[in-house]
């Protein structure tokens, strides 16, 4: 009887497995927090294949023969809820004349279709009492389409369709048949697709979900609306090709020879064995090969193997913001003597390093270095904002945010709160910004409550979801030479998944470039490297300054730039330049998030929350607090930012008698170059000016004295 009471009971047991397993089988992608990604490549490094070195050294992807764009005018059809979908909408043979036009990339809101929503800490969704991983019934879904063209030399080789960013669920199609499915719409999803297309004219499908399990990570302070807001290309490898790469460019322990170290991953994905050889050039900016070497490497069908090469380089010139001098990486991957593949990559010498410095007074303070000087980071937060097309950012509008930046003094980004897209960390690269990237996760709607139920950053059953993130953002983006510090996310409260986020990430950067890792949210907690806090006064600065710290602090955001604000800088920069253990801070934020419109009159116009749709959850004007406009007119306090960030500084020593300290900020800069100039005004009117003639070492004051004409007070002054 017993026997019979536990083989009935171990039937059941595999009948209501077999019931669950076939449940959660059942359970769409969208709504299925375990699943983030189906049949999509492992992250890696976004670089381009050339067949040549001379166009691999122009690094532009669209020089490359291995590269066919799917930008443009794509066919659309859209629903407000998912329900309303039809069945054969994949299907290749159902006819698009009835579809509308939209351009790629472009947020589907921004060019009419569905709601541009704003708030700020709620989800958009269900901006009350959320429950993960519920999802609205009325979830809107819009399907693209277009054809594209595929040759047989192209099939020859791997083929795979990119997407560079879309919101929020992505599953994709070719010919009818389901290729793969994605989450984490500020990274990269690439698919291998030469099992879906022939050679000739292919119909590719592209049908997202505006919400997904994903978006319960997506609770940032911006617009929430949806698409393909990146670009989309095509682009092809050898079948014995360079699947990945990891460089390290740092220098030695006195800062002077570089470090050089690569690490290439080969890939065959022939179905027989295959011997390729491996080499790298490291040039310099008059293209002078600075460093080669080559290895030969035979793979097995299927298998991927490393190559190791590694070089000092004497004294090379060095990455800073203040001076980014970079040099050029060639991968050359050749079979049977022939070149099948080069790759390029732009390489910076620098160190990051947090460690004890004593100063003179022997007091020691655990600092951030940049190539051993304790740098102060005069940064600002970014979010993606175009006022004519939503989250998709053009190269020229990239540009201009970035000379702004550098002419009011701006040598930091934070990445609010997401990675960003390929061509803005290259930018970085040559404009010279360190990049404090963050990995596409908030849970601000959540709130912090470490008890069930509360925040996601503590609920294991999240964890997939949070360490894909990180590892999108780690894998892609390892490489670039502004990238200078990790961080986690934001606003996603602490626990379980970002310890073991904070631990993965400093295992892999370890035996490379070892960079800081932080996270705002873990506030004194082990598992940040700075204390990044929000908001600070001058006065908490100041006692935090005087008494001390065992880590960096770099306030994540301070001075809330809405309206006439972005008050009191002055007295913040004030402590920061006292206190070495305060080592700058990051504005929240860079540009107003206004959406670009046209009135009845004809006249432009730019809106906030509340401004689309009836009864929509909104916190207005809130998204209006950047240092710019929406197109890029500098706010009147831009001044203000740029004279507490300035690079030098004059102090009053007995004005009457002209002299004053002169005080260079830089860390790696001297004087020459710089016109120092000054005028002596009375009653507004200049009465004299001139050239002060003295040269400053990085860091150096000096007293200079000025020969100031006496002025006689009459009844007018």
């Amino acid at each position: 009887m017993k026997t019979k009471l536990i083989t009935l009971l171990c039937a059941i047991g595999l009948l209501a497995g077999s019931a669950a397993n076939a449940q959660s089988q059942q359970k769409p992608y969208w709504q299925d927090v375990e699943v983030v990604k189906v049949n999509k490549e492992y992250p890696r490094t976004s670089f381009m294949t050339f067949d040549n070195k001379a166009d691999a050294l122009t690094k532009r992807f669209e020089e490359s023969k291995c590269y066919q764009s799917l930008n443009g005018t794509w066919k659309f059809f859209f629903v407000e809820g998912y329900k309303e979908l039809p069945e054969s909408i994949t299907d290749p043979t159902v006819s698009t004349k009835d579809w509308a036009d939209i351009k790629v990339p472009g947020n589907w809101e921004v060019q009419g279709f569905g709601t541009a929503i704003y708030t700020n800490h709620g989800y958009e969704f269900q901006p009350r009492n959320p429950q993960p991983p519920t999802l609205p019934e009325m979830n809107p879904v819009g399907v693209y389409r277009r054809d594209m063209s595929i040759t047989a030399d192209m099939l020859k080789r791997d083929v795979f369709l990119h997407i560079g960013g879309a919101k929020a669920g992505v599953y994709v199609y070719i010919n009818g048949e389901e290729v793969g499915y994605s989450e984490d719409s500020k990274n990269p999803a690439e698919f291998k697709i030469n099992d879906y297309v022939e050679a000739g004219n292919n119909t590719l499908v592209i049908k997202i979900f505006r919400w997904s399990t994903g978006s319960y990570l997506e609770c940032q302070d911006f617009w929430r609306i949806s698409g393909i807001e990146r670009d989309v290309y095509l682009w092809s490898q050898p079948k014995t090709h360079l699947r990945d790469f990891v460089v390290k460019s740092d220098l030695d322990e006195t800062y002077t020879d570089g470090n050089f170290a690569l690490k290439t991953m080969i890939k065959n994905s022939n179905a027989t064995k295959s011997e390729v050889e491996v080499s790298y050039e490291l040039l310099d900016n008059a293209k002078k090969v600075i460093a080669t070497d080559k290895q030969l490497v035979a793979l097995e069908a299927g298998e991927e193997k490393d190559a190791l090469f590694s070089k000092t380089i004497t004294n090379p010139l060095k990455w800073t913001s203040e001076s980014p001098n970079l040099y050029s990486l060639v991968m050359t991957v050749k079979e049977n003597g022939a070149v099948t593949e080069v790759v390029p990559f732009t390489v910076g010498f620098r160190s990051i390093e947090i460690k004890p410095v004593t100063d003179k007074t022997g007091r020691v303070d655990n600092l951030f270095l940049v190539n051993g000087q304790p740098i102060i980071l005069k940064g600002v937060n970014v979010h993606e904002h175009n006022p004519k097309t939503g989250h998709y950012m053009t190269e020229e509008l990239m540009i201009r945010d970035f000379e702004l930046m550098k002419l009011h003094n701006i040598n930091t980004v934070r990445l609010a709160h997401y990675t960003q897209s390929r061509r803005f960390y290259e930018l970085c690269d040559i404009y010279g910004l360190y990049v404090y990237d963050e990995a596409n996760i908030e849970s601000h709607g959540m709130y912090y409550n470490l008890s069930k139920g509360g925040t996601l950053g503590n609920n294991p059953d999240w964890i997939n979801p949070h360490m894909d993130r990180i590892k999108n953002m780690y894998e892609r983006n390892k490489n670039h030479p502004s990238l200078t510090i990790w961080s986690l996310g934001n606003e996603a409260g602490n626990g379980y998944n970002f310890y073991q986020a904070y631990l993965w990430v400093k295992q892999q950067d370890k035996e490379w470039m070892n960079r800081p890792v932080n996270y705002e949210r873990a506030l004194w907690e082990w598992n940040t490297d700075m204390y990044v806090p929000q908001y600070p006064s001058a006065p908490w600065l100041a006692e935090i300054g005087k008494k001390g710290s065992d880590r960096p602090i770099v306030p994540s955001e301070y001075s809330h730039a809405m309206g006439n604000s972005n008050g009191k800088l002055a007295l913040q920069w004030e402590e920061i330049y006292k206190y070495a253990n305060l080592q700058g801070a990051y504005i929240w934020d860079w540009v107003d998030q206004g959406i670009e419109e046209i009135d009845e009159n004809g006249q432009m116009y730019w809106t906030y929350g509340g401004d689309y749709g009836k009864n929509m959850p909104s916190d207005g004007n809130f998204l209006i607090n950047g240092v710019v406009n929406p197109d890029r007119n500098p706010h009147p306090a831009m001044n203000e930012v740029k004279y507490v960030h300035q690079d030098f500084a004059v102090e009053e020593v007995d004005a009457a008698a002209g002299k004053f300290n002169i005080t260079n900020r830089f860390f790696f800069t001297t004087s020459e170059g710089y016109d120092i100039q000054y005028n002596v005004t009375r009653n507004g009117v200049k009465i004299k000016s001139g050239k002060v003639n003295v040269q400053l070492d990085p860091q150096e004051t000096k007293e200079v004295t000025i020969d100031i004409p006496a002025i006689k007070a009459d009844s007018s002054d």
